[in-house]
């Protein structure tokens, strides 16, 4: 009996302290779980900050390509370039890639985002196929240029704006991990040469070699194919 009770003395002692530790261990894991609630959720989720970023630099890209195409419009008006007026037509494809771009981030969706950067790369190319089908027009019809300055200007503001909006999306695109928005920034960034050639074609026009306009025209075109083909690359890898 003695024995029998000793071994149910020490089930109960054993019982008793097993009990409390039983109840503090739910109690402690209670303590770190409702920290790291706490934490996180005082964070902003991280796709959120994604998508603010994304937006962010969309848009101000936006704002600078459409400031940009608004000038070159109105000097085009005076110049009559088919060399400006292809840097024209593509600096305003690259401005309307934004709008995918932007919904993509909006969305937060990577597959939105996919379809962003294909958009992106036939945006580029049908801007190559209607600079290709100016510059031949003006092959077969030249025509006069006129305020061969402005028409400089213009070429300049194209790079400077280009080269603006290239910065804030590649910076943006590689922070992000966005094969869409690196590939875009890239199409800004060439697209700043391309507007150089305008400059080239207003020195060139204005010592004399008029049929030097619809050849540099023609010249932006394969730079825009190109364009196309890189970032078709960048899509594709990502």
């Amino acid at each position: 009996m003695k024995p029998e009770a000793a071994r149910d003395q020490e089930h109960d002692h054993a019982h008793d302290h097993d009990h409390p530790h039983g109840h503090d261990h739910p109690h402690d894991l209670a303590r770190p779980h409702e920290h790291g609630h706490g934490h996180s959720h005082g964070l902003i989720d991280p796709s959120i900050k994604r998508s603010r970023a994304g937006l962010r630099a969309v848009g101000i890209s936006l704002g600078v390509l459409g400031a940009t195409a608004l000038t070159q419009a109105a000097i085009f008006a005076f110049s009559n370039s088919v060399a400006l007026l292809a840097d024209l037509i593509h600096n305003i494809g690259d401005a309307l890639t934004a709008v995918p771009l932007g919904i993509a981030f909006l969305l937060r969706s990577e597959r939105a985002e996919r379809i962003a950067g294909l958009f992106v790369v036939l945006a580029i190319l049908i801007s190559a196929l209607v600079a290709l089908y100016q510059s031949v027009l003006r092959l077969i019809d030249p025509q006069p240029l006129d305020h061969l300055w402005v028409l400089a200007a213009a070429g300049a503001v194209g790079f400077i704006g280009n080269e603006i909006a290239a910065y804030i999306r590649l910076r943006a695109g590689r922070r992000l991990n966005s094969p869409a928005l690196v590939a875009d920034g890239y199409h800004a960034r060439t697209d700043g040469l391309v507007s150089l050639g305008v400059v080239a074609s207003a020195i060139v026009v204005s010592i004399g070699f008029d049929i030097a306009d619809p050849l540099i025209g023609l010249a932006i075109t394969l730079v825009i194919l190109r364009i196309t083909w890189h970032s078709w690359q960048t899509i594709r890898a990502g």
